[in-house]
């Protein structure tokens, strides 16, 4: 049992039982949209469009940017059109975001082509003409020319034409002259746009589709008649409902006035109950002294003005009405549902939808059950809307809620998240396909095996060179683990003299690049700095690097260690060694999703590896015990 103050029930099974009346109608070849702008009319854009291309539906419609972009941070990946005109300083995240615009002027056209070619990209675009709704759109007499305009631009493509018919549900005259007006455009154009779409819901009803091969579904998709005919064409169920719950139960003498301004006079004793919603809540202030609703299943006069937070009941007549019982203010009941009470105001389904629950909780109904719920009045979270500082403490904050510890999270977010954030304009890179083969054999040098490593990884190349750095002390080593350009390190046995003849860089590419070599040698250290006069053009781009090198290991070690001082995506350490050593422990030292990777063990050969998507912190290793 739901136990809110107030909160917003969502039926999905009620969706897709209008979802398949609606598609019923469409004739063979004609697919849908759903139109999901203004959080799908209130009824949460991410589940209503989940199941809308469930149902087959082939785009999402959205108002604007922010829309799409949120649908797409969320996750999903179905085309996506914004209906409404877009600004052109919206145009960088319209192809960031993979979002197709309508188009009504060359010049929005032409600063898109501009974004597409400097990205490489290709913009699908929807171009829509005025029928007569005299709104958004092109024209009658420029569209043609826009359209072959727009055509001969590169990186742009015409996938769709669309008009919007503006009173479909009830003016079938001008809507059959707004459609011979879009069709008579159409027969002109050459080649034919893909996608040919003009009709609403209503326009669906009413067989207004003409040439269409597609519609867009949006206000009966959620069970609300927008003319009373549409009744005995479909029958639909109202998918949202509001409730709230009795919070005080109250008497009133005749003749006393209740709430501001005591616009309502009791005709006698009565007994009422005070819900806890109000016109901030979405419950309409026009609504006051007309609307009813329903507790114990029965119809109940709200009295008095609607306030800002509450509003009177009138419940003289259930005697039983108790403390927390359940009153439902709109729904699936007769004069509660959403087109009959926006008419008691003159007002509009469509903004009574848009305005409900806004301090609510929405939940979803799947198979008369409750599947899970979102909050309705705080969009989802969307990291790019704060900056630096305020994304600092909502990472402190949630890591703090999530182990219900402030002390913790403070300790986590300072000094394991600043490793990744200590600078703001420092890029965070780490690497992924991350495999490690390292060959022990017998060599000449007394005491030593001879080592010989083969490094392969994935990583967004940062400059155009790279390091190799070999040392002969663990200190000289350090001051290559902070260098952001060493991409591989060894520790030399300080037995031995530091030279090219005991540590060989045998090959190292990036990509197909086969890249040139210089070694620089000191008292401490061998540097052998890797380029290539192509590197210049993958920088910024995810590469893939292959370094090989051989070197000389001491026997006595007894141990062979391998470090991985990067986050990495996806770890695999291989180590094949000679017949003299018979026992090989592994022990893994491992900060990540998981400290216990698989070790595969075989005659002479040891494999250590998590799986390909299993993310490892920085000062993790392995280490090799024989």
């Amino acid at each position: 049992m739901i136990f809110d103050r107030s909160w917003v029930e969502i039926d999905l099974a009620a969706f897709r039982h209008n979802l398949r009346q609606l598609k019923s109608l469409l004739p063979a070849g004609v697919d849908f949209m759903q139109i999901v702008k203004a959080d799908a009319y209130g009824h949460g854009a991410l589940e209503i469009g989940r199941i809308a291309i469930d149902e087959g539906a082939k785009y999402l419609g959205v108002a604007n940017v922010e829309e799409g972009k949120l649908l797409r941070v969320q996750g999903c990946k179905a085309p996506i059109l914004i209906l409404s005109p877009s600004l052109e300083n919206e145009i960088e995240q319209i192809v960031g975001y993979d979002l197709r615009p309508c188009v009504s002027q060359l010049s929005f056209a032409l600063a898109l082509q501009k974004e597409a070619l400097k990205r490489s990209k290709r913009i699908n675009i929807h171009l829509k003409l005025d029928s007569g709704m005299h709104r958004s759109g092109v024209g009658l007499e420029q569209f043609e020319e826009l359209y072959y305009e727009v055509q001969g631009l590169s990186q742009i493509r015409i996938e769709g034409v669309c008009s919007h018919f503006a009173s479909s549900e009830e003016d079938l005259e001008f809507s059959i002259s707004q459609l011979q007006c879009f069709e008579s455009i159409l027969q002109k154009l050459q080649p034919k746009p893909a996608v040919i779409h003009i009709a609403n819901s209503s326009a669906v009803v009413n067989k207004l589709l003409g040439v269409s091969n597609m519609a867009r579904l949006g206000i009966l998709s959620f069970g609300v008649y927008t003319n009373e005919s549409q009744k005995e064409i479909i029958q639909l169920k109202t998918v949202m409902s509001f409730k709230s719950r009795i919070a005080l139960i109250k008497q009133i003498k005749a003749g006393e006035g209740l709430g501001y301004n005591l616009t309502w006079i009791a005709p006698k004793d009565s007994r009422y109950a005070v819900v806890p919603v109000g016109y901030a809540d979405g419950y309409d202030f026009m609504l006051s002294n007309k609307a009813k609703v329903s507790i114990h299943s029965q119809l109940c006069d709200v009295i008095g003005k609607v306030s800002m937070d509450m509003i009177c009941v009138d419940i003289s007549q259930i005697p039983d009405a108790e403390l927390m019982d359940e009153v439902i203010l709109m729904g699936a009941v007769n004069q509660l549902h959403p087109e009959q009470l926006s008419s008691l105001y003159h007002g509009s389904s469509y903004e009574l939808l848009c305005q409900v629950g806004r301090r609510a909780k929405r939940y979803y109904l799947e198979n008369d059950a409750v599947s899970h719920s979102t909050p309705l009045a705080r969009r989802d979270f969307v990291s790019s809307d704060f900056s630096d500082f305020k994304l600092s403490q909502i990472i402190q904050s949630a890591i703090s809620q999530r182990l219900q510890n402030e002390e913790m999270g403070e300790l986590i977010s300072r000094e394991i998240l600043k490793y990744f954030f200590f600078n703001k304009d420092q890029d965070i890179h780490y690497r992924k396909d991350f495999c490690y083969y390292i060959r022990l054999d017998e060599c000449k040098q007394a005491n030593h095996w001879q080592a010989t490593m083969k490094l392969n990884f994935k990583k967004v190349l940062q400059n155009d060179y790279l390091i190799v750095a070999c040392a002969n002390n663990a200190q000289a080593l350090n001051r290559y683990f902070i260098k952001r350009d060493v991409e591989y390190r060894w520790l030399l046995d300080n037995s031995i003299t530091l030279s090219e003849e005991y540590f060989h860089l045998t090959q190292v590419y990036v990509n197909d690049l086969l890249l040139n070599t210089s070694l620089k040698l000191t008292d401490s250290c061998i540097e052998i700095r890797c380029e290539h006069p192509q590197l210049k053009h993958l920088v910024g781009k995810e590469v893939a690097f292959s370094i090989e090198v051989q070197s000389y290991y001491p026997k006595a070690s007894h141990q062979f260690s391998v470090y991985i001082n990067e986050l990495t995506h996806g770890v695999k350490v291989k180590l094949s060694y000679p017949d003299e050593i018979k026992n090989m422990e592994i022990v893994p030292i491992f900060s990540g999703q998981n400290r216990f990777p698989s070790v595969d063990h075989s005659p002479g050969c040891v494999t250590v590896q998590t799986a390909i998507d299993q993310w490892i912190f920085p000062i993790s290793g392995i280490v090799f015990a024989y």
